[in-house]
């Protein structure tokens, strides 16, 4: 299976800095750039940070890690991977997730009180519906259309993967996902995760294939800074910080061994704290392209 590691961009990257980011990834020839959606901080919207980085490369994929899909209507967005995907072929790679992490922000993303869920899987099926078919009309809980039509359809199919580290979220991948991207689980809880996507795809009579398992992770430059430390224990009390993002690259490679023996072999890679992203970049190519095969 082909293990890749990928860029992640957080709340500190600006628009003026992508740029320069975006030509040193095609450049050095790595995978894939992760844009996070971040909608109270600096960092540039997902979808057009996605349209910037596709227009300007011709080789490097680019992601969401992850967007929002409840309270965006699924037929545009469908449209907007559809037109992403023919200017782009095979280099779109979005993810979907239940909620912004940062509770302010998830005002922006308004569905009716108590259904998040039920909306998000019936955005899944919709969105599906809308990317793969002509003609679709659906008349779901939350959505009504007719005679959708979201042309070009890709050539060849648009991949959805999908966030989340509960029984439901991993239930929701298995029936309607294409691929899971983790973050905050351990290694032990990553290979849980795998098991669960698989029995639940069984169950809904699909398969997610087994390269399309990810996580997200982070790596500091030799510490950790108390910022990130203290967001780490407010989205993990029960466990020590050092368990999910590593203090140096030495340590990371011994949690990437870990997740790959778990099962995992997509890795998204983020600088811990205000870091340099020069020399984030330096030893992201120097220490992990080395690992891919």
């Amino acid at each position: 299976m082909k293990i890749r590691f990928g860029v992640g961009l957080g709340a500190d990257v600006s628009p003026g800095r992508l740029p320069a980011i975006v030509d040193r990834l095609e450049t050095d020839g790595v995978d894939s750039l992760w844009l996070s959606e971040l909608v109270y901080s600096p960092a540039v919207e997902p979808f057009i940070g996605m349209t910037y980085a596709l227009a300007r490369t011709s080789r490097l994929k680019v992601g969401t890690s992850v967007a929002v899909l409840p309270g965006r209507h699924p037929v545009l967005v469908a449209k907007q991977l559809a037109s992403l995907a023919a200017l782009a072929p095979k280099r779109v790679l979005p993810v979907f997730g239940l909620r912004s992490a940062m509770t302010a922000e998830r005002d922006a993303f308004p569905v009716p009180a108590g259904r998040r869920a039920a909306v998000f899987d019936e955005s899944l099926r919709l969105l599906r519906s809308a990317l793969d078919d002509t003609d679709v009309s659906f008349a779901g809980e939350f959505f009504t259309v007719r005679d959708v039509r979201v042309l070009p359809k890709p050539q060849s199919r648009v991949d959805i993967w999908l966030g989340g580290a509960s029984d439901a979220g991993f239930r929701r991948i298995g029936a309607y996902g294409d691929g899971w991207l983790g973050s905050f689980v351990t290694p032990d809880e990553a290979r849980a995760a795998v098991h669960s996507i698989r029995a639940a795809a069984e169950a809904a009579g699909r398969a997610v294939p087994d390269d399309h398992y990810g996580i997200n992770l982070a790596v500091g430059d030799g510490s950790l800074p108390a910022p990130v430390v203290d967001a780490i224990r407010k989205r993990r009390p029960d466990l020590d910080p050092d368990q999910l993002v590593a203090r140096d690259w030495d340590q990371l490679h011994r949690q990437l061994d870990r997740y790959l023996d778990a099962g995992l072999t997509k890795f998204v890679i983020r600088p811990a704290g205000d870091q340099d992203i020069d020399g984030f970049l330096d030893r992201f190519v120097t220490e992990l392209l080395p690992r891919e095969n």
